[in-house]
């Protein structure tokens, strides 16, 4: 079945520009949109986008500052939503149905807690992580590192300038430990290291500052409060972040907790029949209440 795939860049309230792709009957409602994580990287879902895109039209684009959306101003969680929410606007969506992934998860939430009445439904895979997880997170990544590598790692960090194949090595290092399979897990990340580019680091700092002065775990009470019915989370079960956190904010919101066993921080990569059933399931629930 071929789907009928579209692009263009949507305007936002203070010039910048977002480049966005649809995929499927753009007619159809509600749409599906995926919001990638980072955050500094460019969209990277299109791979989960056709799992579902007959089921439903599929919206991604560049965060800000990402890709093909060009910004050097200064980033704010406040604004990326507003982003999201303008960008529905423009696309003609009342109400959505969110898909985050990483970062995309507290992209999401955010957005709920300020734009309830537009949210049809949500899935968060693989976060948001709430509580005092980055300790159990880098404890395992260094479990997984060999001596060499975890030094190595550490050495291209501090540099204040790197080559193109230093980047590349950084990213590969970083992100290799993200996957259940350590040898296939360094080929994805080899990959990615070359496609998610180029990582935008003034803004994974300012919004990872942003994020840590004001933590989404102060909201949950409200965010349990505004969320759609059927939400749900999904997780690798060996994704180095710590699925306990994920399991307690499945209690801490009430919300069902699926964990994909043999599957990382990407788990559509290493379980992607399992990943396409489960999403499926999900966007025709949604779909059709």
């Amino acid at each position: 079945m071929t789907l009928m795939e579209t692009e263009g860049l949507v305007s936002m309230t203070d010039e910048a520009r977002l480049w966005w792709t649809a995929l499927g009957d753009t007619a159809r409602k509600p749409a599906v949109i995926l919001l990638h994580g980072g955050p500094g990287l460019p969209d990277y879902l299109g791979d989960v986008a056709h799992m579902i895109a007959d089921l439903a039209p599929v919206y991604r684009y560049d965060q800000r500052g990402t890709g093909r959306s060009p910004w050097w101003g200064e980033h704010s969680l406040a604004r990326h939503v507003e982003d999201l929410a303008e960008s529905l606007d423009a696309w003609g969506v009342p109400r959505a149905v969110l898909i985050g992934h990483s970062y995309g998860t507290d992209l999401a939430s955010r957005f709920c807690l300020r734009h309830a009445d537009r949210v049809a439904a949500m899935l968060l895979m693989c976060g948001p992580f709430v509580g005092d997880w980055r300790m159990g997170y880098r404890a395992e990544r260094n479990r997984r590192m060999s001596g060499v590598q975890h030094e190595r790692l550490r050495e291209l960090e501090g540099l204040s300038h790197r080559t193109e194949e230093q980047e590349v090595e950084l990213l590969t290092l970083a992100w290799f430990t993200d996957h259940s399979d350590p040898e296939q897990g360094w080929a994805w990340a080899a990959l990615g290291a070359r496609r998610r580019r180029p990582v935008n680091w003034s803004m994974n700092r300012e919004l990872g500052l942003q994020a840590r002065e004001d933590p989404l775990d102060g909201h949950l009470a409200d965010l349990r409060v505004c969320l759609p019915a059927g939400t749900q989370l999904l997780g690798g079960a060996d994704d180095p972040r710590p699925v306990s956190a994920l399991e307690s904010l499945a209690q801490r919101l009430a919300l069902p907790l699926t964990r994909i066993e043999g599957a990382g921080h990407e788990p559509w990569l290493e379980r992607p029949e399992v990943v396409r059933a489960h999403l499926r399931r999900f966007v025709r629930d949604a779909v059709g209440a």
